[in-house]
């Protein structure tokens, strides 16, 4: 915020170096690296890939990110004493900034390569391999998810799947925070950037931009009230140039 939340930038064009997104969970994308000289297709592989390098250039990312601080805060206060689950959560970074603030706290994520990263970095926390489309949860098991830029490798269908699986595994009146990419210089909301490099590492993987207006639908569609947005311009020098949205919703 980590997947963007925060946790930046799985959406950055090849042309550019300042990559920083969070991991997807589409479990409908290959896994596999084999069969084009090494390239790493679909969300696993290619989070497997750049996992330790995504860490060592954005596991501090917070430090310079007030606003989205405030906005994790903010999360952990609604959230109360249950549970949150920070779906798709990469190297674990921002993981760790809740568990630093809350007890209960568990990282998911589909990638094996990053849930080791965010073991070694905290030994101590709850990380489970998992899809957002198949949460490893029981029915109401959290007061809040965290869904930071992991929703920009699904497709409309993928997203709409993923915001009814979070319905199901929150609680009634539990939390939902999802960020996303809008646009940027070079792409519009509704583009998909199709990534070939990314933290030098040759990888086939789709990032789309989205609507804020299509989100709040889907996830209105799914059982939640929307209760906020928040639409913020990127900061120079930190973070890849797009304009991003954290939309905050209560399970009905």
């Amino acid at each position: 915020m980590t997947e963007g939340h925060t946790c930046d930038e799985g959406l950055a064009s090849p042309r550019r170096t300042n990559d920083e997104d969070r991991r997807g969970d589409a479990e409908a994308q290959p896994s596999c690296t084999a069969g084009e000289q090494g390239v790493a297709i679909g969300v696993r592989a290619a989070y497997d890939a750049i996992a330790r390098a995504f860490h060592d250039q954005l596991g501090n990312e917070l430090d310079g990110k007030p606003l989205d601080r405030a906005v994790l805060e903010a999360f952990v206060e609604l959230c109360g004493a249950g549970a949150i689950a920070d779906v798709g959560c990469g190297p674990g970074h921002v993981t760790r900034f809740l568990a630093a603030r809350k007890a209960h706290v568990i990282g998911i994520d589909i990638a094996p390569g990053m849930l080791a990263v965010a073991r070694e970095h905290a030994p101590a926390l709850a990380f489970a391999a998992g899809s957002m489309l198949e949460l490893p949860a029981a029915d109401a098991a959290y007061a809040g998810i965290i869904a930071l830029y992991s929703i920009i490798h699904l497709t409309a269908d993928e997203r709409a799947r993923a915001c009814r699986e979070f319905a199901r595994a929150l609680r009634p009146g539990g939390w939902l925070l999802a960020a996303f990419h809008i646009d940027s210089p070079d792409f519009a909301a509704g583009d998909v950037n199709h990534l070939t490099t990314w933290f030098g590492q040759a990888v086939k993987l789709d990032g789309h931009f989205l609507e804020p207006a299509d989100v709040a639908h889907d996830v209105q569609a799914a059982g939640f009230t929307v209760t906020a947005t928040i639409i913020r311009s990127p900061q120079p020098g930190i973070e890849y140039p797009s304009r991003r949205c954290y939309l905050l919703a209560q399970r009905d």
